[in-house]
């Protein structure tokens, strides 16, 4: 028998994804009262409406993220980010070096790194600077390994420390070589480190670079 697990971020209106970008508005464009008007006795409808940054909940980057000329969400292949074989890893490091996934078959898999930063999701914490992250040689390795894609359950998959100048070594190698990037995943200690299928489809909207997704494991898949 199969489980679904849910291992993405519930989105609210005005919550913080990341520190500095605006939260969701969420409301309604049409109300169960105001459709009253346009359809028979007895039958109302609710359309709501969002607005919000992409980058917004557990969210998945393309290369058109990082690269000017890169994919967007429009060109993404769902082989890419839907029933992949995962893999995950639990390095105890903050800056997380290629050692980390020493002897780890990861060739077409999705590899999601657990560190357990999700434990302060909707707390000043989670936005701090000291956040675990993939430091530029792990990336490297992994893009050499052949990882299909690479979750993070912290606020960056990039040192975002004063200490790193702006750079995001980690998006720039995996984004170049076409690998998605999926952040601020949660509940990761749910799955076994093997013996799953990882899900997390975003919309197929062209222009865009990045949008939120209902990420989840299969497991016994």
């Amino acid at each position: 028998m199969t489980q679904l697990v849910d291992i993405s971020h519930q989105i609210t209106a005005g919550m913080t994804t990341y520190p500095g970008l605006p939260g969701p508005e969420i409301d309604d464009h049409l109300t169960f009262e105001d459709s009253r008007q346009r359809y028979a006795p007895g039958t109302e409808f609710r359309i709501g409406r969002i607005s919000m940054v992409a980058n917004t909940g557990t969210y998945l980057d393309t290369p058109a993220h990082r690269y000017r000329d890169g994919a967007d969400l429009a060109d993404l292949d769902l082989e890419k980010v839907a029933g992949l074989p995962g893999l995950v890893v639990e390095p105890q490091e903050r800056e997380i070096g290629p050692e980390a996934f020493k002897g780890l078959d990861v060739e077409g898999r999705a590899v999601l790194i657990r560190t357990g930063w999700d434990r302060h999701w909707r707390t000043e914490a989670y936005g701090s600077p000291e956040h675990p992250f993939l430091s530029e040689a792990a990336a490297r390795a992994l893009v050499e390994a052949g990882a299909a894609l690479v979750g993070i359950d912290s606020v960056n998959i990039d040192d975002t420390s004063e200490a790193a100048g702006g750079a995001r070594p980690a998006h720039s190698a995996l984004l170049a070589a076409g690998v998605p990037v999926v952040e601020h995943l949660c509940d990761l200690g749910r799955l076994p480190a093997e013996g799953f299928a990882f899900f997390a489809v975003p919309v197929k909207v062209r222009g865009l670079a990045t949008f939120p997704v209902r990420a989840f494991a299969m497991v016994g898949a």
